[in-house]
């Protein structure tokens, strides 16, 4: 008798938020950098991607649905996730022929995010990561998140430093394959549980140039590229690494915006340049140096990815601090909790002004763990999609 039955699996994975930036290829289909990378991972009580694998023989084809709309995935990303892990199960079932034949189903694939796409927010390294890890819990696979992390990789680099939990590095490796360009995991977040960050929302629309066509160009045509790649970021990851391993904030805070910076600046070195900060971005930053600056010592700091929205990361010893000298730029923004200003760090309401007016929403979260397996399904037991 056919095996007719619907096989599901559901997990949720984590925005990672880089502060030693990717950016650059040295392998576009296998998605190699050209530098090493390091992120915080945030916490999935406030940013997660959710998604189920399904598998059935009574699918028609591999299907994938993201917040309600089917996407493509005949593309070569997608195809290289789907081909890695169904060979992955295959050899499972040629060792062993009681075993469902699952990797000769066709997947259906249900993902839901909870904070909006395609708009510097992480969304491809949640997304890809929650598809790579649902596929495997779905296949029952023993490979563990930095051998998974290979296949995260192909679909978008950065995710496979979303399937690890707190702070996670993203090594370059050497090989030609790919076979050594893998996440690792640096240090749980219960090592340095403390640390929290401010999301600033500036745009949530979809950005004009994408991270993939941006670093293309900045290979070809940067005269800065070279050097940020093969001389800075390899004594930054070294200097970051020890920065975490000691839960030294200024050290962490200083290279981090330092790398912020240089990434930036290398994408103005572009031809043509790529901006993806705006006056709002700029304000942001000049705000966080103003904390710095008052509060004597940097007790807050600032990141941007491929797109204009901050990311400030602070101590919770010092939320107060930080949080009370932006109130008055955020104060009515959604997502924002009012936090009386500390007089010793308050700063001029000209640093604040352009918060006001671009700032659209403010997500308060913290390091987070892994990706999570969860019983809830969006998919039925007849291998529909779930509305919600």
């Amino acid at each position: 008798m056919a095996d007719t039955k619907v096989y599901t699996a559901s997990t949720t994975a984590p925005v990672n938020i880089a502060v030693i930036k990717y950016w650059g290829k040295r392998d576009t289909k296998l998605n190699l950098p050209t530098n090493s990378s390091l992120s915080v991972t945030l916490s999935q009580d406030d940013l997660r991607t959710h998604t189920t694998a399904a598998c059935s023989s009574t699918f028609s084809t591999d299907t994938l649905i993201l917040n309600g709309e089917s996407q493509d995935v005949s593309g070569a990303r997608q195809q290289a996730c789907f081909r890695e892990l169904r060979s992955l199960r295959a050899a499972l079932e040629s060792a062993n022929s009681t075993l469902p034949k699952l990797s000769t189903f066709p997947l259906l694939i249900v993902s839901e995010n909870n904070f909006p796409t395609a708009a510097g927010l992480a969304s491809s390294a949640a997304g890809f990561a929650a598809l790579v890890r649902a596929i495997a819990n779905l296949y029952e696979l023993p490979q563990n998140p930095t051998e998974l992390s290979r296949i995260a990789r192909q679909g978008s680099g950065s995710a496979c430093r979303s399937l690890f939990g707190g702070y996670v590095s993203w090594e370059q490796g050497t090989e030609t394959d790919g076979s050594d360009s893998l996440a690792l995991e640096v240090a749980p977040a219960s090592h340095w549980p403390q640390m929290k960050a401010a999301i600033l929302v500036v745009s949530a629309a979809k950005k004009g140039v994408s991270s993939t066509s941006g670093m293309q160009a900045t290979v070809a045509t940067s005269e800065l590229f070279s050097h940020r790649a093969n001389v800075v970021v390899p004594q930054r990851m070294e200097k970051m690494k020890q920065a975490i391993k000691e839960r030294d904030f200024e050290t962490f805070a200083d290279l981090t915006m330092k790398d912020s910076n240089q990434f930036h600046a290398v994408c103005l070195d572009t031809q043509p340049p790529i901006f993806y900060l705006n006056d709002v971005s700029r304000a942001a930053i000049r705000a966080v140096d103003e904390i710095n600056k008052k509060a004597g010592k940097k007790i807050a700091a600032y990141t941007f990815d491929a797109g204009p929205n901050a990311v400030i990361y602070y101590l919770e010893e010092n939320e107060q601090a930080v949080l009370g000298a932006l109130n008055g730029g955020l104060e009515g923004v959604e997502g924002w909790k009012n936090v009386t200003a500390s007089a010793d760090v308050s700063i001029e309401e000209a640093f604040l002004q352009p918060l006001k007016e671009g700032i659209t929403r403010v997500i308060l979260t913290r390091v987070g763990e892994g990706p999570v397996r969860v019983e809830e399904s969006l998919v039925d037991s007849q291998g529909q999609p779930i509305r919600k």
